[in-house]
């Protein structure tokens, strides 16, 4: 049987145990009252961050609002990739992370309407180009189907840990880039799937998010394993991105009171507005300026916060806007 080629260092292996632990820990959380909203916080920041690492522009609140339905003034292009892979993540739980046929379903979905070969192995060459150049010239068209069908052979029949295995298969695949395009999007898809067989909460944990906020070291990551021959440093790479994404995404639930005004009046605060709301519990008399300095938003994104929380109910200006205050409704 093939097998492709890596160590796994003592680092991936106590890195193993220590998301073991972690493991438990996020289950928890997601079992809070509060759970199934992280849910969907969670699947926005998935795509949001997966679609930005490939060039896509479009807010983490634009992605809500296409989610929700709401039309988005935006290039009809991002706007068509928020939509493919909303369809595709919706595919999540009906996707067998063993077979090469539901992989050329996923590309079909995420890639329909931007790319001719959507749902097919390409029929050209490629290569990954970096700032000087050509980083990754990948192998000939002819020899895709092959590769991937001992690659995911590979996958199926190994004993090692289904961590290793995500982390192996995720780099491989984008050693062979068996697509014309999609290729980044649907690797990262596709480790989470594997993954999802290690435990269901990966469906709703956003590696993804931990990947964009370290886009270089995900790059230099693939390109240590291909200057080595053999895939050890992206394992080390993603198994702590994996670590980091589990411990990143547990948090605290909303305040009990929050949660049931929030549920009263079947509102969909966006994230962000959430996060400027903590803000002021702990200063009610922070201006929109100073407000923006601590959450890395400019001053008109946290007045139409301000104004979102206000029409909410949780929040009333009392005074001028030189001195006055924000007195918080919900204790």
């Amino acid at each position: 049987m093939y097998k492709p080629p890596f160590t796994v260092s003592a680092k991936a292996i106590n890195l193993i145990a220590d998301i073991s632990g972690q493991i438990e820990r996020y289950v928890i959380r997601l079992e809070q009252e509060d759970g199934l909203r992280l849910r969907k916080a969670n699947r926005i920041k998935t795509i949001h961050s997966s679609l930005a690492i490939e060039g896509n522009t479009l807010s983490e609140d634009q992605v809500r609002d296409i989610i929700d339905g709401k039309n988005v003034v935006a290039p009809i292009k991002q706007i068509q990739e928020v939509k493919n892979a909303i369809a595709t993540y919706n595919l999540y739980q009906s996707l067998d992370p063993f077979s090469a046929k539901d992989l050329l379903r996923a590309h079909g979905v995420m890639m329909q309407s931007l790319v001719d070969d959507a749902g097919r192995f390409r029929h050209g060459g490629v290569g990954v180009f970096g700032e000087k150049g050509l980083v990754h010239l990948a192998p000939p068209a002819d020899r895709v189907p092959m590769l991937m069908n001992d690659l995911f052979a590979w996958l199926k029949d190994s004993k090692d840990h289904l961590l290793i295995r995500s982390c192996v298969f995720h780099y491989e695949f984008e050693f062979i880039h068996p697509f014309i395009d999609g290729n980044g999007r649907i690797g990262r898809l596709w480790q989470s799937l594997i993954l999802g067989k290690l435990h269901p909460l990966f469906e709703h944990l956003p590696v993804e998010n931990m990947v964009y906020s370290n886009q270089q070291a995900y790059y230099d990551a693939i390109t240590a394993s291909s200057d080595a021959g053999q895939s050890g440093p992206f394992i080390d790479f993603m198994l702590i991105e994996i670590f980091n994404a589990l411990k990143e995404h547990q948090g605290m639930p909303l305040h009990d009171k929050l949660h049931d005004k929030l549920h009263d009046k079947s509102l969909e605060l966006p994230e962000k507005a959430l996060v400027v709301f903590e803000v002021l519990k702990k200063n009610p008399g922070i201006k929109a300026s100073d407000i923006g300095l601590h959450v890395s938003l400019s001053e008109r994104q946290v007045r139409s916060y301000l104004s979102a929380l206000k029409q909410a109910g949780l929040i009333a200006r009392v005074g001028s806007n030189k001195t006055g205050f924000w007195k918080i409704n919900v204790d």
